[in-house]
């Protein structure tokens, strides 16, 4: 076995990926204004000094509950496209990711909800802002990707600007997402609304 996934190196990664998941059910459960030192603590089962060895301020808690939140929906868009997304085909790996965005259970409701809170915070914050704005970028570029590819294969129109398209995508499931986490729409109803602005692209 090799050193990655033995020793006091993985032990230290599954540590904090143990306090990662611990903060996503507690905003999931009770908002982001819940997390603390203690409330984590408690649920993961540790010390508050065992969780400020690895984060010593709620923000790194909420930083890390972001990426650990990323890295499962990566996984969960991996399952159901494939291992090899660029085997995959593009509009499927498309309509995946933008759907992913839309909570349809506990785990993605946590997930969003972070994702949520976080961006709030680059609003008076120009650390995150600057975080996010490169987040954005490359997720951008991703989607652009994609419906380029689909484009080069005539099955989106020449007309369209996949750039363009990519932003109004992530902003509209994005803005759904919100919506439907404070309850002023149903996540079905959103999530038909993604597709149909899916459809509509490949019409």
């Amino acid at each position: 076995m090799s050193p990655r996934t033995r020793g006091p190196g993985a032990q230290h990664t599954q540590r904090r990926e143990e306090i990662a998941d611990a903060v996503l059910v507690i905003v999931a459960d009770r908002g982001l204004a819940a997390v603390s030192l203690s409330t984590v603590a408690e649920q993961a089962g540790i010390s508050p000094g065992r969780v400020q060895h690895y984060f010593a301020t709620k923000r790194e808690l909420t930083e890390a509950a972001f990426e650990r939140g990323n890295a499962l929906s990566g996984a969960r868009i991996r399952e159901k496209a494939g291992s090899d997304l660029d085997a995959a085909p593009a509009r499927t790996v498309l309509t995946i990711v933008l759907t992913e965005l839309i909570p349809y259970d506990a785990e993605t409701w946590a997930h969003m909800r972070v994702r949520q809170s976080f961006g709030a915070l680059a609003l008076v914050e120009e650390a995150i802002a600057e975080r996010m704005r490169e987040a954005y970028a490359r997720f951008h570029e991703q989607m652009a990707s994609l419906l380029r590819r689909d484009q080069a294969a005539g099955r989106v129109g020449a007309t369209r600007d996949p750039e363009q398209d990519a932003v109004a995508l992530v902003a509209l499931a994005e803005g759904l997402a919100y919506y439907v986490l404070i309850g002023a729409t149903p996540a079905a109803s959103a999530r038909d609304q993604v597709l149909a602005a899916i459809e509509d692209i490949y019409a």
